[in-house]
């Protein structure tokens, strides 16, 4: 991809209908080099909405700078130095004043916030929105019942400026909830204009049109090719933004990515193959910054409820079969912590995540098999998300060459990233690779997501434990009420459980690498773990 084609911009209409940019550095118009920031990665959005059934995680990035919710986080300094957003510490977003009771939180909204088309936010857009969030079913839903959030009678309008939340219990997950990615806000009158009797949410048109009051808008969408957003200069959800304009392109080959960056044709990349990161943060002409995924890890997930992965055995050989060194050095190079190898004995910790006593031994992983009768193996398949292909392919064949040796032969099924998040929902993939990180950083948060039996989404290994279920729940009632010691014992308990039951294997602890030019600044980490452009500038 030359220069000159990269900074080109869109020639025709985007498929989804959205209106064709202009040139990004026309002579006509006053818009420099300074105010845009262009950004490559490996996949983009297959959703700009996110309450889309299916949206992805690059679909995340759009909402979070697209959208306003009520509340968000401070930020404080991360472990590596650089800005990372404080779980414990809100501040207002469209909200200017927060009051929390006993059993409900009472917002003051700014008087004023307006939607991108100019309509003043109200109260009743707020309502609407979060009715929507826990109405529409799949992901939204659950993530916002993960914090006691699952009732439109508990969202109230007050007047214009003023909405309550009303708790169903208390949940200290509740007010953190409200700062997540999903409480959007939308301008209710925008969509509902464009919804149908089959479609009464406008799913439809927000999947392709962004209706928010926040710091950015969506201009043009191609998808799989290019994402351009402008800002919204009548955004009052914190300082307005220094840069204008956010050209976002998807392309896949990582080796052109990093040509790209190393041309200065682009301003950021966060999707390289590690072996790339410690190279140009040797090389010194770039800045690169590494960040743990806060509550998260990379895992290979069996699905427990059919043949061969019920048995216990099979899955205990699996996770002695895994080359674990290899993957840190021949992968991560190092950008990344293990989530294997812990002492035998060692007291299992009050935490999340925290590595288990598996270490590669193939002669047990084989004596395992054949008690679990299948001494010869059998043969399954191996999927993965494409979209993040730079870990997830090499990680897979590692794997499957190490499963070789124990007799069980896998065919690597590569999955698009646009497809990836609905096919993991069916919960069919006998063997797959994913990463998860709660965007609530508690343990039990993860594991309400991961291991709780009842609805829960990304339990994709179809793991039924009416012990870990009640391990989960009191882990989240002890939290509510301040009983220290039950909640320590629920988390040490569910942890245990679900490394002697294994429905899926812990492999490390991601990083998020991003490679950005020296005269970018501004990165903030966040639980999404997407950018933030609301912070960047360019010197």
């Amino acid at each position: 991809m030359d220069r000159r084609k990269f900074l080109k911009s869109t020639a025709a209409a985007a498929g989804t209908g959205m209106v064709t940019a202009p040139a990004i550095f026309s002579p006509a118009k006053a818009q420099s080099r300074q105010e845009t920031l262009l950004i490559v990665s490996e996949s983009g959005p297959n959703n700009i909405d996110i309450h889309g059934v299916g949206s992805n995680v690059p679909g995340y990035e759009v909402s979070w700078n697209c959208y306003d919710r009520l509340i968000s986080h401070e930020m404080k300094t991360g472990p590596n130095g650089q800005p990372y957003y404080d779980k414990d510490k809100f501040k207002g977003e469209l909200a200017e004043d927060m009051n929390v009771g006993d059993m409900s939180a009472t917002f003051k909204l700014k008087k004023s916030a307006t939607f991108q088309d100019g309509t003043p936010v109200t109260a009743k857009d707020v309502k609407w929105s979060l009715d929507r969030a826990v109405t529409v079913g799949g992901f939204p839903t659950f993530q916002m019942g993960a914090g006691s959030l699952s009732k439109p009678e508990q969202f109230v309008v007050v007047d214009d400026h003023t909405f309550r939340v009303d708790f169903l219990r208390k949940d200290r997950l509740t007010i953190p909830d409200l700062a997540v990615v999903v409480p959007a806000i939308y301008n209710s009158e925008l969509v509902k204009k464009n919804a149908t009797e089959k479609d009464p949410w406008g799913m439809e048109y927000t999947k392709q049109n962004t209706a928010g009051s926040g710091a950015y808008r969506v201009t043009s969408w191609t998808a799989g090719s290019e994402v351009v957003l402008e800002r919204n200069d009548k955004w009052v959800g914190g300082p307005m933004p220094k840069v204008k304009r956010v050209i976002w392109r998807m392309v896949p080959s990582a080796g052109n990515r990093r040509a790209l960056l190393e041309r200065g044709d682009a301003d950021i990349s966060y999707e390289l193959p590690n072996k790339d990161f410690v190279e140009l943060k040797d090389a010194g002409k770039l800045n690169i910054i590494s960040t743990p995924f806060s509550n998260g890890c990379q895992y290979l997930g069996m699905n427990v409820k059919n043949a061969p992965f019920d048995n216990p055995k099979v899955r205990q050989a699996v996770a002695l079969a895994v080359p674990y060194q290899k993957i840190m050095e021949a992968v991560l190079f190092g950008l990344g912590k293990p989530l294997f190898g812990a002492a035998a004995g060692s007291p299992t910790e009050v935490a999340w995540p925290q590595a288990t006593t598996y270490n590669t031994d193939i002669a047990k992983a084989k004596a395992l098999m054949a008690e679990a009768g299948h001494p010869n193996g059998f043969e399954t398949t191996l999927s993965f998300d494409l979209g993040f292909a730079t870990v997830n392919e090499p990680t897979a064949v590692l794997i499957q060459e190490s499963l070789g040796q124990i007799g069980i032969k896998t065919t690597i099924n590569k999955i698009p990233g646009a497809n990836f998040r609905t096919e993991l929902n069916k919960k069919v993939m006998p063997l797959y690779l994913n990463v998860f990180s709660g965007w609530l950083d508690y343990p039990e948060y993860f594991f309400i997501w991961c291991y709780h039996g009842k609805n829960s989404i990304f339990n994709t290994m179809s793991y039924q434990s009416k012990e870990m279920d009640g391990f989960i729940d009191g882990a989240v009632t002890a939290a509510a009420s301040g009983d220290k010691a039950t909640y320590e014992k629920d988390v040490k308990g569910f942890v245990d459980l679900a490394f002697s039951d294994l429905p899926r294997i812990p492999l490390f602890q991601p990083y998020s690498n991003v490679a950005m030019q020296k005269n970018v600044t501004g990165y903030q980490y966040w639980f999404h773990r997407r950018l933030d452009y609301r912070a960047f500038s360019k010197g």
